[in-house]
């Protein structure tokens, strides 16, 4: 009976394999911890490659001679990005103002009501010539001489790591990238309005 506590408190004193149970305990948590950090950054720097690619082709956009053809701008962006990120999928959308103070406003409509909102029947300008009326009154498009152009350029990929999967997360990334600039004076304005009442 003497034996089992004397061995008991051997057992107690011996440190032989502690700092292997510690690692199995911690490791885990370390790793997870270090792939998250590994594919954070690697998203990062997928944005700044956006950013950068969109930056540039969005200068390229208001010269003269790219207006006519915004599909080489974009195929530009694309393959900046691609470059880096060869299996990304990026779309392009683009949005013309007649002023910087009207991105994101809606077209103007007379609220016969008065309850602030346009309700079907209510008279609007039709700004964008889609004949209804909008919540956000740009055009698509890159819009004519002296108009602001709203450009976002997306990009879908696969994160590096599974580490998001891990956490329940979907592995599938999408960035954003976008710029606003104005166009310079080489055409004509194409800025159609219409008011309609419907």
């Amino acid at each position: 009976m003497t034996h089992r506590p004397a061995f008991l408190a051997r057992f107690r004193r011996n440190e032989r394999g502690v700092a292997l149970i510690e690692f199995a305990l911690t490791a885990p948590l370390f790793l997870l911890i270090l792939m998250g950090i590994v594919d954070y950054s690697w998203q990062m720097y997928a944005k700044q490659v956006l950013e950068g690619a969109v930056s540039k082709a969005a200068r390229d956009s208001t010269l003269e001679g790219n207006a006519a053809d915004q599909d080489a701008l974009d195929a530009a962006v694309r393959e900046r990005v691609l470059v880096v990120f060869n299996h990304a999928d990026i779309t392009f959308d683009r949005k013309a103002y007649e002023s910087f103070d009207a991105i994101g406003d809606p077209e103007p409509f007379t609220d016969a009501n008065n309850n602030n909102r346009y309700d079907g029947g209510e008279c609007f300008e039709d700004l964008n010539g889609t004949g209804s009326w909008d919540a956000d009154r740009g055009s698509a498009g890159n819009g004519g001489a002296e108009d602001v152009v709203l450009y976002t350029a997306s990009m879908t990929f696969d994160r590096m790591l599974p580490v998001w999967r891990m956490l329940g997360q979907p592995q599938e990334s999408t960035l954003s990238a976008t710029t606003v600039l104005r166009n310079q004076p080489y055409n004509v304005n194409t800025e159609t309005s219409e008011v309609i009442c419907s």
